[in-house]
């Protein structure tokens, strides 16, 4: 069944990098009837609150992009808030998104539910076929515990339920801070902050030699209203651009789009992560959906949203 431009939409984690992306694709296709609350109004920690929320307003479609995010620092070192918080906040949306009749959700998981060491591309069969990257392991279970929820509510009641797995996504709103940022983002700021202080080097985690997938979060926005109208499935679906590059790359392409000519240096006491994180996006793509903006463009508009939004940090 086709979204229609009046239905409504209940978009949760609005705020949120991928959240207020989709608030913007969702403008930009005109659709007109999009439901948010901050989370002052609605704590969707809350079961109280998020049960009132859908009683009320009853939402015909539920997009849940809220969640207690972080880079491998972030992850490390708070596992509690980030396996019960995320936990908690999908358990009561997707519970009163059934008992209220949405007919359809959209759950957003993310790459790192992936055993560490699974084939490259990863495709979506490899869910639960070995472990998890430790360092991401809290944030990964809850994302897993989410599809599962998604896939039984689909099972038992014959709900809609969808979830997607987006790759690295990057962007305007993004958490530039060195202390709980993913690494496009903090390597940016890093370039920015040492330019600005004509430092002769760039201090790089790890080895510069993972490879990692980006994709802009515009273009992961378009892929989910794509996906509302037109998947189905309780079949997770990779949301991704299918094609990676090494960290050092990456650093080397930032340095040159923020104009920081010093040298990189790499701090091998730090930890890589998971070797490479490629999602297959065979199955997307065949539905008919592509991305349409290159890396470098990404990089620049990022950057261009950086200096105006964040550059005060």
């Amino acid at each position: 069944m086709a979204m229609e431009k009046a239905e409504k939409i209940y978009v949760a984690g609005h705020r949120g990098m991928v959240g207020s992306a989709i608030m913007r694709r969702l403008e930009a296709e005109d659709f007109q009837n999009v439901v948010t609350r901050d989370r002052e109004d609605v704590d969707l920690t809350d079961g109280r609150a998020v049960r009132d929320f859908f009683a009320q307003e009853k939402p015909s479609l539920v997009v849940f992009a809220a969640a207690r995010v972080g880079g491998i620092k972030a992850n490390n070192d708070f596992p509690v808030e980030f396996l019960f918080e995320n936990l908690q906040m999908q358990n009561n949306v997707l519970a009163a998104a059934h008992e209220h009749g949405a007919r359809k959700l959209l759950f957003l998981g993310s790459s790192c539910i992936y055993p560490k060491f699974a084939p490259q591309p990863i495709p979506e069969s490899a869910l639960l076929t070995g472990p998890l990257e430790p360092t991401n392991e809290a944030y990964a279970v809850a994302k897993i515990a989410g599809i599962k929820l998604c896939q039984a509510f689909a099972r038992e009641h014959g709900a809609n339920f969808i979830s997607a797995m987006p790759t690295n996504l990057y962007g305007p709103n993004d958490n530039f801070d060195l202390e709980a940022s993913h690494v496009l983002p903090a390597l940016l700021r890093k370039a920015h902050d040492a330019k600005q202080s004509n430092a002769r080097e760039l201090v790089v985690w790890g080895t510069g030699t993972p490879r990692r997938e980006f994709l802009h979060v515009d273009d992961c926005a378009s892929a989910c209203v794509f996906l509302l109208q037109h998947y189905d499935s309780p079949e997770i679906i990779n949301v991704g651009c299918g094609e990676d590059l090494s960290i050092r790359e990456l650093a080397e392409l930032i340095c040159n789009v923020v104009g920081f000519d010093g040298e990189l240096a790499w701090d091998t006491t730090k930890p890589d992560g998971t070797p490479r994180k490629l999602l297959d996006v065979t199955k997307l793509k065949n539905l008919g959906w592509q991305p349409s903006i290159p890396l470098r463009e990404g990089i620049e508009r990022t950057y261009e949203w950086f200096l105006k939004n964040a550059g005060g940090l």
